[in-house]
């Protein structure tokens, strides 16, 4: 296979940039031969953009056609585990949008799916591809830091007005979106903080709904978590408050990171807190720390990096630097929190009760003010810098 053949599903906002990204040869080992959408509008659209391309109304068709090899799916998040195993299935490499799906269950059964085609499947977790997370990331993971001991990461930087919201009958319903902030701005986020610091072991969370805009589903949420070494972690994000904050600090023995203002600071101790703790004379120190600053040179998306490191595993069996099967970690986080704020503030160990929390985002959905209509979003064409990692 010289070329993969890549089918977009959805070419809405995000969908039309990848397929645009494709189309005009920015994905080097990709072409673009196949879109699909439910709006006759969005397809129409597509035919003036990307002629030449095979236009489908339905997925099945399009994954059964033997007109691509891998698709992109990048639907609302509550058929991205279905149209996923269905591409799977039909025996294509497939690379899903953020969020793997609205629940935990729909993730675990996509993993399996996953793994019995023994296909390339893939999430687009771009800001994966950001230089300071990476380091934070090798820092942490290759013990510079110790043991760590508290993780703070306050991201409320997603304001979103009453127009957005208003955007789309689909927008911030739970039967059109299955949750708000957690599930649509804040998955970076979430996967970002268990990629460097690991799963939590329990969460505790307040999810408030509609506290700020016109919405059925969370607009604030603050995040307890507890981790297997006794560290302690906290998320604050929200979609309500303006200016925002973006500022991760992990905390380790051996010294400290701050990420924010698109800068990394490293602050390491000379020898462990611990010891200093127990060995000071006196009732304070007074320790020198070597410091290190790192600026942020990433590609302000990273969408394309994720594609080419994509196109890479199925030309040439690289290692994906976000694996689908990543996708589940961060759901299952936000599905603790919201689990947890539902029976109101409880301490939600993980893994959790599947079954339960599906229950309850069932009864949720029951009374959602969202009933499925064709899909009339504007579709974007370019990368959005809304979508960047906003210092």
């Amino acid at each position: 296979m010289e070329k993969i053949r890549v089918g977009v599903i959805g070419i809405g906002n995000i969908g039309s940039a990848h397929a645009k990204a494709i189309y005009d040869g920015k994905v080097e080992g990709m072409t673009l031969s196949a879109v699909c959408d439910i709006s006759d509008e969005q397809l129409d659209k597509g035919r003036e953009l990307y002629p030449g391309c095979a236009y489908y109304t339905d997925y099945k068709e399009l994954a059964k056609s033997g007109a691509v090899d891998a698709v992109i799916v990048s639907v609302p998040h509550i058929f991205h585990a279905t149209i996923a195993e269905f591409a799977l299935a039909c025996g294509l490499h497939v690379l899903v949008e953020k969020p793997v799906d609205i629940s935990v269950s729909a993730a675990k059964s996509l993993n399996e799916v996953a793994k019995k085609s023994g296909k390339v499947f893939g999430i687009m977790f771009n800001q994966r591809t950001n230089n300071l997370f990476q380091k934070a990331r090798e820092l942490v993971k290759n013990g510079s830091l110790g043991s760590l001991k508290r993780s703070v990461w306050i991201v409320t930087n997603w304001y979103r007005t009453q127009k957005y919201y208003d955007s789309g009958d689909w927008r911030a319903t739970w039967a059109g979106e299955g949750g708000g902030v957690l599930l649509n701005q804040a998955p970076h986020n979430l996967d970002l903080w268990q990629w460097i610091c690991g799963i939590p072991t329990s969460i505790t969370a307040f999810c408030a709904e509609g506290k700020y805009h016109n919405i059925e589903v969370e607009d604030d949420v603050t995040i307890f978590a507890e981790f297997e070494n006794g560290a302690t972690g906290t998320f604050i994000t929200s979609t309500g408050e303006y200016p925002g904050t973006n500022r991760l600090e992990i905390t380790g023995e051996l010294g400290k990171l701050v990420l924010e203002n698109g800068k990394l600071k490293y602050w390491k101790l000379p020898k462990s807190e611990r010891e200093l703790c127990f060995a000071a004379d006196g009732m304070n120190a007074s320790v020198e720390c070597e410091y290190t600053e790192i600026d942020d040179t990433s590609d302000f998306s990273g969408h394309v990096a994720i594609l080419k490191n994509f196109a890479e595993a199925i030309l040439e069996g690289k290692e994906l630097l976000a694996p689908g099967y990543d996708g589940i970690c961060e759901l299952m986080i936000s599905n603790a929190a919201y689990l947890s704020s539902w029976r109101g503030g409880k301490r939600i160990s993980l893994p959790f009760d599947d079954a339960e929390f599906d229950a309850l985002l069932a009864e949720k959905m029951k009374t959602s003010s969202y009933r499925e209509k064709e899909k009339t979003a504007d579709r974007a064409g370019e990368y959005s810098s809304r979508w960047q990692v906003k210092w």
